[in-house]
């Protein structure tokens, strides 16, 4: 069976064809700021993205009706359960109007359902970013009326939780773990027996910076600077998201172009990273407190996982705790074939939006 895997993010689109759980070929397109500059809104940027998806198939000698699965990276949509879901008109609706917030992957639900659409096929997304199975205490957040939220990235630390279980004969379903995504957003989650109890919202202010993402900040502070004067509410809303992290101080989401900085002599640079690293190592101390002990391992995954400048004292910090394993990369491509393989071949049930 033919699968077509998509993934949008911010500044590229992520594409793979795999035959059953086999890669065929993948391929990474950037989108320059000079490109996506000349759209007014995110939804805008269908029609460019499914140029660029048309266009790898095409290189790849491949025709749309030869594709028997097509799935996605999941957007902000309602909270779900974990599980693979179908795109239907009210999941379109929500991803179209950003009903649950905006953000890239809100693309790749619909670029697969109009892609499959074609050829008279369904379209499908798997463990979206809004998956929820969050513990009642965990959602309580300190302020009446504010409760913390699921925003994670669910697809990848639900694919290498599985991946670990394997490779110890185990189910997934019979570990606790702790598992801590990074990437241009960091999602540091604990997983108990097959549930995410717990995990920091990755997207708009909740535990350590990032990259592009500013993570918890001092209330106070922002209440002063958004009563300033000096910024509209888009404009501090970016500066949480795309703009806070080590984009605000040192002007590049790019933490190998930071480790150059490091090389280079770059104290500030270095301090910065530091600061980034030990936020993540307090935000998987915090976590392993409450569970007691009870922890079979921590992962580490995600982009972030091949810097060494990252990784290795974050090692530092953690190696009392236990087995720490590591896979790095995202691993999202694999784990929506993986999910699509299962649901064609029937060994999983699909959950309806």
């Amino acid at each position: 069976m033919l699968i077509l895997t998509i993934n949008p993010g911010s500044t590229s689109t992520k594409v793979a064809l795999f035959e059953d759980l086999k890669l065929v070929v993948n391929e990474t397109v950037k989108h320059t700021k000079k490109t996506l500059i000349k759209f007014d809104e995110l939804i805008d940027q269908i029609d460019m993205r499914k140029k660029v998806i048309n266009k790898f198939l095409k290189k790849n000698n491949t025709k749309i009706e030869q594709i028997d699965g097509f799935i996605s990276r999941g957007g902000l949509i309602k909270p779900v359960k974990s599980g693979i879901y179908k795109v239907n008109k009210k999941m379109i609706d929500d991803l179209r109007n950003n009903k649950f917030g905006e953000h890239a992957s809100n693309l790749g639900g619909i670029i697969a359902y109009e892609m499959a659409k074609t050829v008279g096929k369904d379209a499908y997304i798997a463990d979206p970013v809004v998956v929820d199975e969050m513990s009642s205490v965990a959602k309580i957040s300190g302020l009446n009326g504010i409760s913390r939220r699921s925003l994670w990235h669910a697809l990848n630390q639900k694919a290498v939780a599985r991946k670990y279980a394997h490779k110890h004969g185990k189910k997934y379903e019979e570990l606790n773990l702790i598992i801590a995504h990074l990437g241009g957003g960091i999602s540091v989650g604990l997983h108990k027996r097959g549930r995410v109890t717990d995990v920091n919202n990755a997207l708009d202010g909740d535990g350590p910076f990032s990259p592009e993402r500013s993570g918890s900040l001092p209330v106070g502070s922002v209440i002063d600077l958004a009563f300033s004067g000096q910024y509209t509410r888009e404009q501090l809303a970016k500066l949480n998201h795309g703009f806070g992290g080590l984009v605000s101080y040192l002007d590049t989401n790019d933490a190998e172009k930071v480790s150059e900085m490091i090389c280079n002599k770059e104290v500030f640079a270095q301090r910065v990273l530091k600061a980034m690293v030990y936020q993540i190592a307090k935000e998987i101390g915090s976590l392993y407190a409450v569970t007691r002990g009870n922890l079979d391992a921590i992962i580490i995954t995600g982009g972030l996982a091949y810097n060494q400048d990252v990784l290795q004292p974050l090692l530092e910090y953690l190696d009392h705790l236990g087995e720490i394993a590591v896979y790095p990369g995202e691993n999202e491509l694999e784990a929506l074939a993986f999910n699509m393989y299962r649901l064609l071949n029937e060994e999983i049930e699909l959950s309806v939006y």
